[in-house]
């Protein structure tokens, strides 16, 4: 029996993702949106929607069932809002943290299975972009992590691209949209099967030269409301974002992944309709996160060696655990539970045999330092 992971799949110690996860579910709570779990199966029509061809679409995982009805994994989570926010009144505030699944190639950092967390607004406005860039702020700043937002709007790339009478607009969007990671040589080559490379040189121009646009507008609001909150952004006129169905406002995060040596999107997304209803949402990644933060996690874990005082150790174990620190037991050789207990970094062992039943006392062991002391109960309880 082959017991691998299949290619693009892996067995995760989850215990520094699950304080990052609390932390961004927290910071969503924090600006009352609400929890939602939705199918991870779903019909191929409904997964598919009106943008089969966008990349992220095309690399969903298909299959049947014994009906032989043709299904999809989720690939995301936004088009599953198109049920959620049915007759909800708005604005409605939804939050989602899950798998999603996408059968695409595998690179550094990139797995077929990977954990999204997403907070969309359905009815939105730029008041309500602002605020999930204050959301994106709070977070990276929460988990320590340099950052930069990067802002455009799809309403101005394609009002340059109407000005330049340029043709196949959303084949010529995909491929500004790679200016910040391919070189300006292959963009211009790609641009001349649509007869138009002479547009790369505008988004090379100053911000100020984009205020002659209409649409430039929008991002000058969304200056003024994302001030109000303290927070700044980098206006990067040629991000489009992969998806087709975005219709304005456009973000992405970008930080510096030491595992990967480069910069990378850590979190992104921007504004659509669901329903006809104008909506606006972000998704982090957290998979990208975990590689990312600065989080030192608790280790006050404790083990209690039982050498024949089974129910005293019983007995503390349930007053260690009160005090929310995890605590386990193990009963019998000394060796052996002092091994385990390196292993698995548990950084406090107290040992409980006869001599410590008759004084009442406690031995507690630091295993950092190695250093042993004999503890009332009082004095073992505050030690953690």
């Amino acid at each position: 029996m082959n017991t691998e992971t299949v290619k693009g799949f892996r067995d995760i110690e989850a215990s520094k993702r699950s304080i990052i996860r609390r932390i961004i579910e927290d910071t969503f709570k924090k600006y009352n949106f609400q929890a939602f779990e939705t199918p991870i199966i779903e019909y191929e029509e409904f997964v598919r929607g009106e943008n089969p061809n966008d990349e992220a679409v095309s690399d969903t995982f298909k299959l049947t069932d014994k009906g032989k009805r043709a299904l999809a994994l989720r690939y995301e989570f936004t088009f599953q809002l198109k049920r959620l926010a049915q007759n909800k009144k708005l604005p409605f505030k939804r939050y989602q943290i899950g798998e999603v699944f996408r059968d695409e190639p595998i690179k550094s950092g990139r797995f077929r299975q990977f954990t999204q967390c997403d907070a969309d607004i359905v009815g939105s406005s730029v008041k309500d972009e602002a605020e999930i860039l204050a959301i994106v702020s709070e977070i990276f700043n929460k988990l320590k992590i340099k950052f930069t937002i990067n802002v455009n709007n799809r309403k101005l790339l394609n009002e340059i691209l109407d000005e330049y009478k340029i043709k196949n607009k959303e084949e010529v969007i995909r491929e500004i949209d790679k200016l910040d990671k391919l070189s300006e040589s292959e963009i211009e080559n790609n641009l001349k099967k649509y007869n138009a490379e002479k547009i790369i040189n505008v988004f090379k121009k100053p911000e100020s030269y984009f205020k002659k646009y209409e649409s430039y507008k929008e991002i000058l609001k969304l200056k003024r409301y994302c001030n109000m909150y303290k927070v700044k952004f980098k206006f990067s006129p040629f991000i489009a974002r992969g998806l087709s169905y975005y219709n304005g406002t456009v973000f992405e995060i970008k930080a510096y992944v030491k595992e990967l040596k480069r910069i990378g999107i850590s979190a992104s997304g921007g504004s659509y309709l669901i329903n006809g209803v104008q909506s606006t949402g972000i998704s982090f990644g957290l998979d990208r996160l975990e590689m990312l933060a600065d989080i030192k996690q608790d280790n006050k874990k404790v083990l209690i060696i039982s050498i024949e005082q089974d129910k005293k150790a019983i007995e503390l174990a349930e007053k260690i655990r009160k005090t929310n620190t995890p605590c386990s037991i193990m009963y019998g050789k000394i060796s052996k539970a002092l091994d385990y207990a390196d292993s698995y970094k548990i950084l406090y062992v107290i040992f409980i045999g006869d001599e410590e039943a008759k004084k009442g006392k406690f031995k507690l062991r630091d295993m950092k330092t190695g250093k042993e002391k004999m503890l009332s109960k009082k004095e073992l309880m505050n030690s953690f």
